[in-house]
């Protein structure tokens, strides 16, 4: 076994004598036709990881391997983190799955369209508030995002949301599914309001390090002018083109809790493992009535609370699935409620054919891993 996967297994102590399969021979060569930089992928089954691997490189053009104890940009799947959070503030009592935009933040009452006043937090975290489905507020882009008026990034995550809800809904709030990331932004902002914490320091505290989650970090992975974790890449006349990691390299922080988070592929199946304990009644950190009310869905569409949930005949029924991109990198993860089954894909480019290319990898390791599949 390498090295790097003996190094895993004495991590994870819960393993016990259970051996970690090492997935690189099934991913090169689906890296290789593709011409991805990289690619890395997990398996985990009753909460443990059963299989890992990671090949390519970091940087296109450099001879830096991946290694599976990497970081990877997560994108949209910290929106599952994010209502994950407001669970937990909810059981609290800080917060109620009702509460009214205009209730948690009454200063923006008279300069945020009067159709958002009483969308409930349970609304904007199953896209159901009526939020357009763009990122940037009206008549604004990137780079007036990175430099919002406020001392504290809780005062720009404010004034991000006074003015994105300024502009009309795209649809009246509670009527239909319309995905949007600041819809995210908005409940991450009612969230610092009852906490008086930022989302950033919430999330670590309150998530992160009560399911042992210590690779956690924000925007773009990895240190200017060091290659010691995967530099994000975008595909220029048809070759990746990498991107030095920064504050201009990735979303604007301000929209964090629809979509920055990163860590390594163990750390975010620690998350996943605690979703699908939950709903088995064996994990304290919400009860087992919270966790399933966060993927149940209302009475029309697939998105609950940060998971789209189908049904999958691999899966024995009840499947959790969400994928996430920064345009610069892609994951992708779905995980059986039933089997406490779950497959991880990741890479570190984003362009139109990605998401194609990161099913190749999940659909192989349903096939490998489901009996008779």
């Amino acid at each position: 076994m390498p090295f790097i996967l003996t190094l895993l297994l004495t991590c994870q102590l819960s393993t016990g004598a259970l051996q970690v399969e090492d997935l690189n021979d099934l991913l090169e060569p689906i890296r290789v036709d593709s011409g991805v930089p990289a690619l890395a992928a997990l398996v985990m089954e009753d909460g443990k990881v059963t299989a890992i691997g990671a090949t390519g490189f970091r940087k296109y053009g450099d001879d830096t391997r991946v290694t599976v104890n990497d970081q990877w940009h997560l994108g949209s799947d910290t929106k599952a983190m994010t209502a994950t959070l407001a669970a937990i503030l909810v059981e609290e009592g800080l917060i109620g799955w009702d509460s009214t935009i205009d209730a948690v933040l009454p200063d923006l009452v008279g300069t945020i369209d009067e159709a958002y006043h009483d969308v409930t937090l349970r609304q904007l975290l199953m896209h159901r508030g009526g939020c357009p489905n763009v990122t940037f507020p009206p008549n604004m882009n990137v780079y007036q995002l990175h430099d919002l008026p406020g001392n504290t990034m809780i005062g720009q995550r404010l004034k991000y949301v006074e003015l994105f809800l300024a502009g009309e809904p795209e649809d009246t709030p509670g009527r239909r599914y319309i995905y949007s990331n600041g819809g995210y932004v908005t409940a991450g902002a009612m969230l610092e309001r009852v906490t008086g914490r930022q989302w950033e320091e919430l999330i670590q505290e309150r998530l992160f390090v009560p399911l042992g989650i210590t690779s956690a970090g924000f925007g773009a992975m990895g240190t200017p002018g060091v290659i010691d974790q995967p530099r994000q890449h975008v595909m220029r006349d048809e070759t990746p083109y990498p991107i030095e990691p920064g504050p201009w390299s990735d979303n604007p922080l301000v929209i964090g809790p629809a979509g920055t988070v990163h860590m390594t592929l163990t750390d975010w199946s620690r998350f996943v493992a605690a979703h699908l304990s939950g709903r088995a009644g064996e994990n304290d950190l919400l009860s087992q009535e919270t966790w399933k009310l966060l993927h149940e869905l209302p009475d029309e569409g697939e998105y609950a609370m940060g998971w789209v949930v189908v049904e999958r005949p691999w899966a024995e029924g009840e499947t959790l699935t969400h994928a996430g991109s920064n345009t610069m990198n892609y994951s992708v993860v779905w995980a059986s409620v039933k089997r406490r089954f779950a497959v991880f894909a990741v890479t570190n480019i984003g362009y139109d054919q990605i998401a194609g290319i990161c099913d190749q990898v999940t659909s192989a390791l349903v096939v490998k891993y489901t009996p008779g599949g």
